[in-house]
């Protein structure tokens, strides 16, 4: 059974950073790319990157772009999400998410991916 669990989340000052951790089991893991979404409180569930699974194409939202950077160690069955200049409008809700095919082109919905964390909460505040 596909299980995705995050980690890393926390509290962060303005200007801080955080490398959240996505680690999977259950599933051939090299087949999926690999997103990243987040979800704040009163609004929709809001796509911020992907990563192919091979790992050599990487996409992002424009509203991260710069700050934030996705890996993936396929030794390891992780992704990670290193967010850096953190701003309190990043404050959210934190979700990996597995899609069953290898490319991110155009995968920027929920319904693109089809097994989910439970989410790692990020809340930046001074």
């Amino acid at each position: 059974q596909l299980q995705l669990v995050e980690s890393g989340g926390g509290l962060v000052q303005p200007g801080g950073s955080l490398r959240l951790s996505c680690a999977a089991s259950g599933f051939t893991w090299d087949y999926y790319r690999i997103g990243w979404f987040r979800q704040a409180p009163g609004k929709e569930r809001e796509w911020l990157s992907c990563i192919s699974s091979s790992g050599s194409t990487t996409t992002y939202a424009d509203s991260v772009k710069g700050r934030f950077t996705i890996s993936r160690d396929n030794a390891n069955n992780t992704v990670y999400l290193q967010m850096n200049s953190l701003k309190p409008e990043d404050t959210a809700i934190y979700y990996c998410a597995a899609g069953d095919t290898s490319s991110c082109r155009f995968r920027v919905k929920p319904t693109d991916y089809g097994s989910w964390g439970q989410g790692t909460q990020v809340t930046v505040s001074s």
